[in-house]
């Protein structure tokens, strides 16, 4: 007993390596978002000309729950600013059309396949609500078309992710993640000079992260 006590003292001294059940996982992320955009036409005033939408790099975090050793829930919480821009005819004339800040949480349920590893990857599925906020139209149209109205629908879809989590301490690791998100949104553009005009948007972007993660 006298030799065993102090390397059992040690053993539970040891910092756990990996992660299990009842886990907290605090990421801190820089993303970016690529959407891979599809545009119907602006109706009714511009038929056959739609619009392009341009990538963001911001920070995100956000925060996963071990269900059990191999399952957890991972919620991330972030807001990118984004343009629409014009591409051919009139509105590729102007260009720049309108921005929008989009807020876009995220719960997805992750099946981490090697939870007591130093390398962790992972793969998860979940739904998607996309909050548009702080729309504007651009100088360039308001010079054109006057005064002008900006607003998105908000979207409600699916998304899907995979990533890894390497560890760099018992509690800090590094961390990798791609995830596709389903967004569909129709702007509605009230001008003084052209009416209302309607265009529906597919943005589904890629959503590419990387950063540092803490095990709490």
């Amino acid at each position: 007993m006298t030799f065993a006590a102090p390397a059992l003292a040690q053993t539970d001294a040891t910092p756990r390596q990996g992660i299990a059940a009842g886990d907290v996982l605090l990421r801190v992320r820089t993303i970016l978002v690529a959407p891979n955009e599809t545009s119907g036409s602006i109706l009714p005033a511009f038929p056959g000309e739609r619009v392009r939408v341009n990538d963001s790099v911001m920070p995100e975090i956000d925060v996963t729950y071990m269900a059990t050793d191999h399952i957890g829930f991972e919620l991330i919480a972030a807001t990118t600013k984004h343009h629409a821009d014009g591409r051919t005819g009139t509105t590729g004339k102007i260009g720049k059309l309108a921005s929008t800040w989009v807020l876009p949480p995220t719960l997805t349920a992750q099946y981490h396949l090697n939870p007591t590893g130093k390398v962790r990857p992972y793969v998860g599925a979940g739904l998607n609500y996309t909050i548009f906020w702080n729309e504007k139209a651009a100088d360039g149209l308001v010079t054109a078309v006057g005064r002008t109205g900006v607003h998105m629908k908000d979207s409600f879809g699916w998304a899907a992710q995979v990533g890894v989590d390497v560890d760099i301490t018992p509690k800090v690791f590094l961390n990798l993640d791609v995830k596709y998100i389903d967004i569909d949104t129709t702007a509605r553009l009230r001008t003084t000079a052209a009416g209302t005009q309607r265009v529906a948007i597919s943005l589904d972007p890629l959503v590419f992260g990387v950063g540092l993660g803490l095990r709490l």
